[in-house]
C-alpha cells in the first residue's frame, strides 16, 4: 500500500476527502484556529444551478479551497463562483502550486491564480490568513439535508 494511500484511508476515517484537507485541519487545530469544514453550500448558476462546498470557511469569512489536482472544471467552476459571487474570499491551498496545468502547459496553478486574482499558497494555511480581519462576507449557508424538487 503507497503513501498516498494511507494518507487517504487516514483522511477518510476522520471525515476528509483527502489527505490535504486532513492536514490542514490538523494545523487549524494545533494553532487553535475556528473554522467550518464543508458546511457552506454556495450556489452558482451553469445552464442549471449547483451548488459549491467549500473545504474550510474560516471564522474570518475566508474560504479555503484545498487543491491536489486542480482540474479544468475546478478551475472553471471557480472563475463561475467568483463572478457570481463577487464579494466572497476565495483563495486556495495546494499541495504543489508549482504543478502545471497539464501535461505540456507553460502555466502553473500559482500563475493561474495570480492571471485570476485568487490568492493561493502551498500546503498550509498562511498565520496571515488566518489573523486576517475579514469582511465576513458567508456566503449563503443552506440548510442540511438540500430538499429535492420535484418535477
Amino acid at each position: 500500500m503507497s503513501l498516498n494511500s494511507k494518507q487517504f484511508q487516514a483522511a477518510r476515517k476522520y471525515g476528509y476527502r483527502s489527505g490535504l484537507e486532513h492536514k490542514i485541519s490538523i494545523d487549524l487545530k494545533e494553532r487553535k484556529v475556528k473554522y467550518l469544514y464543508e458546511k457552506v453550500k454556495i450556489e452558482w448558476e451553469d445552464l442549471c444551478y449547483r451548488t459549491y462546498t467549500p473545504d474550510f470557511v474560516l471564522n474570518n469569512g475566508i474560504i479555503i479551497e484545498s487543491k491536489g489536482m486542480f482540474t479544468a472544471g475546478d478551475r472553471r467552476k471557480h472563475l463561475a463562483v467568483k463572478k457570481q459571487h463577487p464579494k466572497l474570499d476565495i483563495r486556495f491551498i495546494f499541495e504543489n502550486s508549482r504543478r502545471k496545468l497539464r501535461k505540456g502547459s507553460n502555466t502553473t496553478y500559482a500563475n493561474w491564480c495570480e492571471k485570476h486574482g485568487f490568492m493561493y499558497d502551498t500546503r498550509v494555511i498562511p498565520e496571515a490568513w488566518v489573523k486576517e480581519k475579514g469582511k465576513h462576507n458567508y456566503p449563503t449557508v443552506i440548510p442540511f439535508p438540500l430538499k429535492k424538487v420535484r418535477r
